[in-house]
């Protein structure tokens, strides 16, 4: 087995969980909608997908098949962001769409860090771009402006935000504020590379004790429905993704300015 860190083995046991998820149901996991309306054959696709994060989630704990599992993951993501949600966003402006292009911008970057961990020497030669450490500094700011659009979303869902807090906190208001701010100032300093390892490790804090604190104690109630399902599902591939991008910072000095 080849497991290159903790985030590492989290986010592909993570893929593994979606795909038996996906084929379990015979339906589309939250992670991949809205699916757009002129996909064709919704069910094939469906199951397609559960595959593709089902048979890369198993190969990536290999060090022979983890270069073409980072690949076929990186290639499927990159396309499904491209293809589908980008477009989505054009045709249907809204927070919803924006929040689904970051939430799979996200998925790319952790994505593109295993890619550029497993990629052999063909990999390195030919697409120099997408490795080393230019591959690492464009999954960075993927991951950094989807943490900026999550706090953003803070702001223009303020009513939803505030609503989310746990009842037993105090200053409901201030929390959602504050949060939605550090989440841009999380991305912000990934992407320009100031404090850019504390940065990566606070985000994946943050969406740890936004998914303990809100969702877990939703979804042991005994009376989730299925939206806050998708949720608590949504919120902990984030975290797993996050977790990969902030491990791609080891070795950085924690208050490295500029530094790569």
């Amino acid at each position: 087995m080849r497991i290159a860190s903790w985030g590492h083995a989290v986010f592909s046991a993570t893929l593994i969980a979606l795909g038996v998820l996906g084929l379990a149901r015979g339906r589309f996991t939250p992670i991949w909608e809205p699916v757009p309306a002129f996909a064709p054959a919704h069910t094939a696709l469906a199951y397609l997908c559960a595959l593709v994060f089902l048979i890369p989630g198993i190969a990536l704990f290999w060090r022979r098949t983890a270069p073409a599992a980072s690949r076929v993951l990186l290639g499927v993501l990159v396309a499904w962001l491209v293809l589908a949600d980008a477009p989505d966003l054009a045709l249907h402006v809204g927070m919803d769409f924006t929040w689904a292009v970051a939430k799979t911008a996200v998925m790319v970057a952790a994505a593109w860090v295993l890619y550029v961990w497993f990629a052999g020497e063909r990999d390195a030669s030919r697409l120099r771009f997408a490795t080393g450490e230019s591959g690492l500094r464009i999954a960075r700011t993927l991951c950094g402006l989807g943490s900026i659009v999550f706090g953003v979303a803070h702001f223009t869902f303020l009513a939803r935000t505030v609503g989310m807090v746990p009842g037993w906190l105090p200053w409901h208001l201030g929390w959602a504020y504050f949060f939605g701010c550090t989440f841009i100032a999380a991305g912000v300093g990934m992407i320009v590379g100031v404090y850019a390892r504390l940065a990566a490790v606070l985000l994946v804090a943050q969406v740890a004790l936004f998914t303990a604190l809100v969702w877990v104690p939703v979804v042991v109630s005994g009376h989730p429905t299925a939206s806050d399902w998708a949720e608590f599902i949504e919120s902990w591939v984030l975290l797993a993704a996050a977790w990969v991008v902030a491990d791609s910072y080891r070795g950085v000095p924690w208050r490295a300015v500029g530094r790569r």
